[in-house]
């Protein structure tokens, strides 16, 4: 299969409309070429292209930022010598004067597939000003790694962050360049928006159903983010970030595990086993220990739960991973009903909500949770009404 952007260098007729305009790159360490060139050394190799700026996301161009939260500075591209502005550091949204420096904006940025990721949002934030300013934007797609399954609370009105883009689940099932035009529509933007889709993109087919494995190699969009398998439990595992709980930063499975010194992992995975066992379907939970070596926990010994869903055991189709680690939790309330579970931090600059609620998009799941009387079902019946709506509302932006 091809991504957009190699569709892109290998046509001509494709770049044909890019001639004589002033061309800038939003990009990250993923956008690389099939030959694993770097998509801005590679757009500014063709001599018929011109490239004048280059804006990166959170955690940087070409990588610059291990942590969650931590800025990055614009600079000068040591090499091309043009300004690459920071749309994760003084600014989320690019100034005019960001704007003047180009005619054209191609996106190449590799989702997970999951709101909270915050190159959805930067998305939204460039075609906003993109239809502001008269400028075009092209979206070279890549696969949602994720595929097509959705799960998970839809966003509620008033609840939108910087990791809550808009009315969408936590798994939304969708590449870049379809999300760009559910953007347009939504927010009703009149801007010129061009998507140069991938070829032979097949979401369906095993064994990565959404990532072309033993094709392509996987290149992390962001530190925390090392392969495929924790992408697949990136729409659960996130939620880990807005508790007390380590996600597993500090260690070498990020986002696949979750624990802290003072849980019991047996008695969880066990308690999870007996609240609902048809949301723990197609992967396998193992008890675990880890020291992070930074981050929550750092120097402590963890009780923890990793997620596997490398194996055999995986089904694409049953997997659920916002179910399983919402479980998690309420097996936790369950056991400890008194454990701080729910961290109070300032979370994406959000300072007077909780980071759970900002990341679920409302605080139904939390209440969920809290609630000693609710059962999986309670859950169940919400959730699945977001999800059949959101199912019917995204085919009218399905590209493959």
């Amino acid at each position: 299969m091809k991504f957009g952007i190699d569709r892109l260098l290998e046509d001509a007729q494709l770049r044909q409309p890019l001639i004589g305009k002033r061309l800038a790159l939003l990009a990250h360490p993923a956008s690389v070429t099939q030959d694993l060139t770097h998509s801005l050394d590679a757009l500014a190799n063709l001599p018929e292209l011109t490239i004048t700026a280059a804006f990166g996301p959170q955690h940087g161009l070409r990588g610059d930022k291990q942590d969650n939260m931590m800025e990055s500075p614009d600079h000068i591209d040591p090499e091309l010598g043009i300004p690459v502005f920071s749309l994760y550091g003084e600014v989320r949204k690019p100034t005019d004067a960001m704007m003047d420096t180009f005619d054209t904006l191609l996106v190449d940025l590799q989702d997970l597939g999951c709101r909270i990721y915050t190159f959805i949002t930067t998305l939204r934030y460039v075609l906003e000003a993109a239809a502001l300013h008269n400028k075009s934007v092209w979206i070279l797609d890549r696969p949602n790694p994720a595929g097509r399954p959705i799960e998970g609370l839809i966003l509620r009105s008033g609840w939108e962050s910087f990791v809550g883009a808009g009315a969408l689940p936590m798994r939304h099932g969708l590449t870049m360049g379809e999300l760009a035009h559910w953007f347009i529509k939504t927010l009703n933007l009149d801007v010129d928006c061009q998507v140069i889709t991938m070829q032979d993109w097949q979401p369906e087919t095993a064994p990565g159903y959404g990532w072309p494995l033993q094709e392509r190699t996987w290149i992390n969009p962001s530190p925390n983010a090392p392969n495929l398998w924790m992408t697949r439990c990136y729409a659960g595992t996130v939620m880990l970030e807005g508790t007390t709980l380590s996600e597993g930063r500090g260690t070498t499975r990020p986002l696949e595990l979750f624990g802290a010194p003072n849980i019991d992992a047996k008695a969880i995975i066990k308690t999870m086993q007996t609240l609902a066992p048809e949301w723990l379907k197609g992967c396998r939970l193992r008890e675990c220990w880890f020291e992070p070596t930074f981050h929550k926990y750092a120097g402590q010994l963890c009780s923890g739960v990793q997620i596997h869903v490398e194996d055999s055991a995986y089904d694409h189709q049953q997997f659920k991973p916002w179910r399983l680690q919402a479980l998690a939790f309420k097996a936790i309330r369950q056991l400890q009903p008194d454990y701080p579970l729910w961290r109070d931090f300032p979370y994406e600059y959000e300072l007077d909500r909780l980071a759970i609620d900002v990341i679920n998009g409302s605080p139904l799941l939390r209440e969920w949770v809290d609630n000693l009387q609710a059962t999986s079902n309670d859950l169940e019946t919400l959730t699945r009404q977001d999800e059949q709506a959101w199912q019917q509302e995204r085919l009218a932006y399905l590209l493959y």
